[in-house]
């Protein structure tokens, strides 16, 4: 075999071997993964009464960005000021899901002033390593507003009336106090047929729950406070807490008390409106010359109601002591006046006026208003 060949056959095979071996540039060697989950970032806490409750998500991956498997231990510890994260929680949990845990705090962190408590919770794999522990959750240690007793609801002619027995605890200095007041609607908004209202003219969809806070620093606990943003027809369940409001180390707290025994109401529409007052009659004959000549007319005008929003009116007409009739349109009118041109020369009508809310009751007619037509000249 000649040189040429020889140096060809030994160029190829070690050609081979190198794709035989898979091998090519080495790259860096990858060292083994830590299976370290995800910290949590998420972790919120709310204190009511003596409780605290904390949610976070779960990660779905380790910090090298794979899929966890598995449940996740995790530990959840709180800490007064600058001392040490306390244990309180040990529980497991799989991946992806929402973590949620209750701590009941002990005697000493549920008396006293208020003060900033925090709480971690910290992700184990099974060789007991973590990335850390999560954000801090801040909640308030220290005695809770007392709870909101004997709360009540009822109906009133502006809307939903809330009582309680006003608290006799003393102001805390530096502590802005109230009551928070939380309405949930049970229905919802529905048209006379009783189907939910759609379409551009429906009215805006009412939230499915509302807070009202009721303040009771400087003037003290009022025990009692009206809804008027409620909708007649619809049920509504009210719960009752006090809550203080404290800034401490520039973050702005809450501490919250227990939630009351909710209470429950359907907002029917029992107190109509007030009657309308002030009622004047005008009678008015077209000038000679006009378009209009010799037509004749009553002219109808009143005191309009506070609530313009919701207030309509109806008119109603009688000729001595007969019958009462409604002369205006099936819709009610919406502005305090009216214009009656179904009046004859000569002839006296009696006027009386009602005001008609949009939950359709109707008051009681207006004092009367007395107006005669004059009669036409004879040419």
């Amino acid at each position: 075999m000649g040189l040429v060949n020889r140096i060809t056959l030994t160029a190829a095979a070690a050609a081979l071997a190198v794709l035989a071996c898979g091998c090519g540039t080495p790259g860096a060697p990858q060292p083994p993964s830590l299976n370290l989950p995800d910290r949590v970032d998420n972790l919120a806490a709310v204190r009511t009464g003596n409780q605290v409750a904390l949610a976070w998500t779960m990660p779905h991956r380790n910090t090298d960005k794979l899929l966890l498997k598995g449940n996740i231990r995790v530990l959840v510890c709180r800490r007064e000021g600058d001392g040490k994260c306390v244990p309180v929680g040990d529980l497991e949990l799989a991946q992806g899901v929402k973590g949620a845990f209750s701590d009941t705090l002990p005697p000493e962190l549920a008396a006293g002033s208020a003060r900033p408590l925090a709480y971690f919770v910290e992700l184990k794999n099974r060789k007991d390593r973590s990335a850390g522990a999560s954000n801090a959750a801040w909640v308030l240690a220290g005695e809770a507003p007392s709870a909101v007793r004997n709360f009540s609801a009822g109906l009133a002619r502006g809307g939903v009336v809330l009582q309680w027995t006003p608290s006799q605890d003393p102001v805390r200095p530096g502590t802005d106090s109230a009551v928070r007041l939380r309405r949930t609607l049970l229905t919802p908004a529905a048209n006379a047929g009783g189907q939910a209202q759609s379409g551009p003219l429906a009215p805006a969809q009412e939230p499915r729950v509302r807070s009202l806070r009721i303040a009771t620093n400087e003037a003290g606990d009022p025990g009692k406070a009206l809804d008027k943003d409620v909708r007649f027809g619809q049920s509504y369940e009210y719960q009752a807490q006090r809550v203080d409001k404290v800034t401490v180390a520039g973050q702005q707290l809450e501490l919250e008390g227990e939630l009351s025994v909710p209470v429950r109401i359907v907002a029917a529409n029992i107190y109509p409106p007030s009657v309308p007052k002030g009622l004047v009659a005008v009678a008015s004959v077209a000038e000679r010359g006009s378009t209009a000549a010799g037509s004749v007319s009553i002219d109808l005008s009143w005191q309009p109601d506070a609530d313009l929003g919701q207030v309509r009116y109806f008119v109603y007409r009688r000729e001595g002591d007969g019958a009462w009739q409604r002369i205006s349109p099936e819709q009610p009118l919406v502005a305090p006046d009216f214009h009656d041109a179904q009046v004859s020369p000569g002839h006296t009508y009696r006027y009386a006026v009602t005001a008609i809310d949009e939950g359709t009751a109707e008051s009681a007619r207006s004092a009367e208003a007395v107006e005669t037509v004059p009669a036409q000249e004879q040419e």
